[in-house]
């Protein structure tokens, strides 16, 4: 009984680290509004570049991770949490899609973006780089 009772006390405590690390993580200043707001620009461009066979392997592993994450029936925050609830996965796209692009450059990420010049614009922000 000892046993199960400090697994899940393990679990809980891994997942409330997990909520405060999103939580830090958070885009600031209206970013997470403009997150949400291009989300679907964002997965077909995660989806052009993880197929792209010229960019490193690396970048493309974690895109894959992140779609199959994107992919789940579930969240690892519950939506009737407030705020990260429903913002768990755009923060998850912001941190992966930053190491991303600081990888594989900003012309490749330009060449298959499919959004608006605005959109682009936010997503630069999202991920700290400049235009």
């Amino acid at each position: 009984m000892g046993t199960v009772l400090g697994i899940v006390v393990g679990l809980v405590a891994a997942w409330l680290l997990l909520v405060a690390a999103l939580a830090l993580a958070a885009p600031r200043h209206g970013l997470l509004r403009e997150a949400l707001r291009i989300l679907p620009d964002l997965i077909r461009l995660l989806r052009d570049l993880a197929a792209d066979p010229g960019l490193p392997r690396g970048v493309r592993v974690w895109l894959g991770l992140l779609l199959a994450y994107l992919a789940m029936p579930f969240d690892l925050i519950p939506d009737f949490v407030p705020v990260l609830g429903y913002a768990d996965d755009a923060i998850v796209v912001t941190l992966v899609l930053r190491a991303v692009v600081r990888r594989a450059g900003l012309p490749a990420v330009r060449a298959r973006w499919r959004g608006t010049p605005e959109g682009f614009a936010a997503l630069c922000r999202l991920t700290g780089l400049t235009l």
